[in-house]
C-alpha cells in the first residue's frame, strides 16, 4: 500500500476516535450550551480538519488514478452509473432491509440514523457532514483505498466482503450488517465498473442526502404514516379474532 495511504487510514482513525475528547475540550472552552451542541460542533471541526488533510495527502495523485485495472469510464457513462447508481443503492438497501425483517426478525429502523437526524435538529449545519464529507471520506477509506488494495491482489468478492464488513462495523449497528453490506457491496461494483471514485462518491452522497431530507423534511408525515399502518394493523387483529 501507497505511503500516504496509511497517512490517510490514522486520520480516519484518529477523527472517528476523538469524540469524547473533544467533547471535553469544547466543555472546557465553553463552547456550544449542551452536550448535543458540542457532539455537533466536534463532529463538524473534526470531519472538516480530517477531509483536508486527507485531500492534501491525495494532492499528488494523477487524476483518475485507482489501484483498480483498466481504464476510466468515459465521462457520458459514469454519469449514467452515477445516476443509476444511486437507484441501484436504494434497490439494494430495500432488499436488504426487508431480508433482516422477514428473514431474521430485525427491527426497522435505524437508531444511528434517529440519533444524526436528532443533531440536525439541534445544529442543522451538521447535515453537510453527514450528506457530502462523510460519504466522500467513507468512499475514499473503504473503496479507494480498503477495496482497492485488496480487490488488486484478491478478487471483486473477497475485496468486497472484506471492505463492506469493515463498512458496516465502522456505524456501530450489528443488527443491521446486511443492510450496510449491501451498499458497500454496491458502491464498490460502481467503482469497478467506472475505475471512478467519484461515481460512488456521488451514489453514496445522494443517497444519504434523501435519507437525511426524508427523515427531516418529511418526519411527520412518515409518522402519520407509521400510525395509520398501526391502526390498521391493529384493527386486522381484532377482525382476525372475531372471524376465528
Amino acid at each position: 500500500m501507497k505511503k500516504h495511504y496509511w497517512f490517510i487510514l490514522l486520520t480516519y482513525m484518529l477523527m472517528q476516535l476523538s469524540g469524547v475528547a473533544g467533547i471535553r475540550l469544547f466543555h472546557y472552552l465553553d463552547i456550544g450550551a449542551t452536550q448535543v451542541e458540542r457532539f455537533a460542533y466536534w463532529t463538524i471541526f473534526s470531519f472538516t480538519l480530517a477531509f483536508i488533510i486527507i485531500l492534501f495527502l491525495l494532492r499528488k495523485e494523477r487524476k483518475n488514478e485507482s489501484l483498480l485495472r483498466g481504464e476510466p469510464s468515459s465521462v457520458g457513462a459514469s454519469v449514467g452509473w452515477a445516476i443509476g447508481g444511486f437507484l441501484l443503492a436504494i434497490f439494494a438497501q430495500s432488499l436488504a432491509a426487508n431480508i433482516e425483517i422477514n428473514l431474521f426478525g430485525v427491527e426497522p429502523g435505524s437508531e444511528n440514523t434517529e440519533m444524526i437526524v436528532s443533531v440536525i435538529e439541534v445544529t442543522p449545519l451538521v447535515i453537510i457532514v453527514t450528506s457530502i464529507i462523510g460519504p466522500i471520506l467513507e468512499e475514499i477509506i473503504f473503496r479507494k483505498i480498503i477495496f482497492g488494495v485488496l480487490y488488486k491482489r484478491t478478487n471483486f468478492i473477497i475485496a468486497g466482503l472484506i471492505s463492506s464488513l469493515l463498512f458496516s462495523l465502522l456505524h456501530g449497528e450489528p443488527q443491521h450488517l446486511l443492510l450496510y453490506a449491501s451498499m458497500g457491496f454496491t458502491f464498490a461494483f460502481l467503482y469497478v465498473k467506472t475505475k471512478r471514485i467519484i461515481v460512488p462518491i456521488f451514489a453514496h452522497v445522494a443517497m444519504n442526502t434523501m435519507v437525511i431530507i426524508v427523515q427531516t423534511v418529511f418526519r411527520e408525515d412518515i409518522e402519520k404514516m407509521m400510525k395509520q399502518v398501526e391502526d390498521m394493523q391493529q384493527v386486522q387483529v381484532i377482525i382476525g379474532g372475531l372471524l376465528t
